[in-house]
């Protein structure tokens, strides 16, 4: 990732907390972190998969058990 571009994400990350903590409390800050953790996980994992890093296809076949669903 650019280092401009991690910067900036760290700082709106940063922001949403600092809103969520001043205006909903602790247990809207925790969402919010949790939720942040999540989306970072999701998104780390679809940016792989589109650069290729990761093929889909070595997780995810069909039919591995050689049985028909017919």
């Amino acid at each position: 990732m650019n280092k401009g571009i991690a910067i900036s994400v760290g700082m709106a990350v940063g922001i949403a907390l600092g809103f969520a903590g001043a205006f909903g409390g602790f247990n809207a800050f925790i969402i919010v972190l949790i939720m942040a953790l999540v989306g970072a996980a999701v998104g780390a994992v679809v940016g792989a998969v589109i650069d290729g890093r990761i093929n889909v296809g070595d997780y995810v076949s069909g039919r591995s058990n050689g049985r028909s669903d017919r």
